[in-house]
C-alpha cells in the first residue's frame, strides 16, 4: 500500500523507509538455481537476474505475468533557447500517436505482453526556463511526482517507465552534471540530432543551468530546479515501485537521470532496478556507471519512450522462465555428478 504524498518530505521519507528484498526468497531462489538441470553458472547473468527478481517479489519460484509500461510526456521552457532539432508541438503529436497505438513503444510493449499507459502532464504549460530560475515550484514538482506515484499498478509484477518531451535531454544532462560533477560538455549530447552549433548552444544552456542551481540541495531539489514534469513523474513511478517491491527496468539517459535523483536521496533506492540498455546518447553509459548499473542490451537505440526498457522485458521474462520452469536434477531424474 502506498502512503499519501503530502509534501516533498513525505516523498523522501517514503523512499528512505522503503522495504528491501525478501532474503528468504533470495536464499530459496539461489538454492533452486543450484539444483537446476544445467552446469553451475551456465546461464550466466540470467541466473543472477532471476534470483534478484525473486527477492523483490518475495517468491523463490516467481513468474512474470503482468508487466506495465508507462510513458509520461511533458514540455520544457528551455526549448525556447533552441536546444532541440524539433519544435515542442511534436510532444503533443507523439502523445496522440501513443494513444492510437502507432509508436515504437506500443509495438514493443505489445510484444512483451505488457499493458501500456500514457500520461501527458500539462503540455500546454511548459516548465520554466531553468537558466532564469527553477524549472518548477515545489507544488509543481510534487504534482508531477504524484502523477508517477499514482500511475503504478499495484498488481503489476514488473515496471518500465518512458518519456516523451521535446528538449528533455537538456534537463537530463543538467541533472546528471549537477549530481555527478564534471563539465557540462561531459553530459550533453546531440539528443534528437542537433548539429555542432546546436550542440555548443545546448552545452552552454546546461552549463548556465548548473551554475545557477547546482549544489542547492538533494536530488529532489535538483529535479525541481533543473528537471521537467515527465522526468519527475518517472522518478515518482520508480519510487512507488520501490515501495511496492515491483522490479523496474530502467530505460535510457533521461530515465536514468530521473532515477539518479532518487539514488541521491537514499542508499539502495534503485536496488529494485536493472538497466534495460545503454543508449546511443553519449553520456548514458557514464550515468549507468555512476549508478552501478550494467545494461542488459546495447543496440544503439536513442528513441526514448521506454523502448529499450520494454525490449529488455523479454530478457528478464526468459531469465525467470528458465529459473522457475526448468526441472531440478532430482525432478528430471538426471545425475548431477
Amino acid at each position: 500500500m502506498l502512503p499519501e504524498l503530502k509534501d516533498l518530505n513525505s516523498f523522501r521519507d517514503a523512499l528512505l523507509r522503503a522495504p528491501g528484498p525478501d532474503q528468504d526468497a533470495v536464499n530459496g531462489a539461489a538454492d533452486r538455481n543450484g539444483q537446476l538441470t544445467k552446469p553451475p553458472g551456465a546461464l550466466g547473468r540470467l541466473e543472477d537476474l532471476a534470483i534478484w527478481y525473486a527477492g523483490w517479489r518475495g517468491d523463490a519460484r516467481p513468474q512474470i505475468s503482468a508487466p506495465q509500461v508507462i510513458v509520461f510526456a511533458g514540455n520544457h521552457g528551455v526549448t525556447a533557447q533552441g536546444v532541440s532539432a524539433f519544435p515542442p508541438e511534436v510532444t503533443v503529436q507523439m502523445v496522440m500517436n501513443f494513444e492510437h497505438g502507432g509508436a515504437a513503444i506500443n509495438q514493443l510493449a505489445k510484444s512483451a505482453g505488457a499493458t501500456m499507459d500514457v500520461h501527458a502532464l500539462e503540455l500546454d504549460r511548459p516548465t520554466a526556463d531553468f537558466t532564469a530560475g527553477p524549472a518548477m515550484s515545489e507544488a509543481e514538482v510534487l504534482a508531477a511526482l504524484r502523477t508517477g506515484w499514482d500511475a503504478v499498478d499495484a498488481t503489476a509484477d514488473l515496471l518500465v517507465v518512458g518519456e516523451m518531451g521535446i528538449g528533455n535531454t537538456t534537463p537530463a544532462a543538467a541533472i546528471a552534471c549537477a549530481l555527478f560533477g564534471g563539465d557540462a560538455a561531459d553530459w550533453t549530447g546531440r539528443g534528437t540530432g542537433v548539429d555542432d552549433a546546436g550542440l555548443a548552444n545546448k552545452t552552454r544552456v546546461v552549463a548556465e543551468g548548473v551554475a545557477l542551481h547546482g549544489g542547492t540541495g538533494d536530488g529532489i531539489e535538483i529535479l525541481r530546479r533543473l528537471g521537467g514534469r515527465e522526468i519527475a513523474a518517472m522518478a515518482g513511478a520508480i519510487a512507488a515501485a520501490r515501495v511496492l517491491r515491483i522490479p523496474v527496468i530502467l530505460d535510457g539517459f533521461i530515465c536514468s537521470s530521473a532515477a539518479a535523483c532518487l539514488a541521491d536521496i537514499a542508499d539502495g533506492a534503485l536496488d529494485h532496478s536493472v538497466a534495460g540498455h545503454q543508449s546511443a546518447e553519449g553520456a548514458h553509459g557514464a550515468v549507468l556507471a555512476k549508478l552501478g548499473k550494467r545494461p542488459l542490451l546495447n543496440l544503439g537505440l536513442r528513441l526514448g519512450e521506454g523502448s529499450g526498457g520494454a525490449l529488455a522485458i523479454n530478457i528478464l521474462k526468459s531469465a525467470v522462465a528458465c529459473h522457475s520452469g526448468m526441472a531440478t536434477f532430482a525432478e528430471a531424474g538426471v545425475s548431477d555428478g
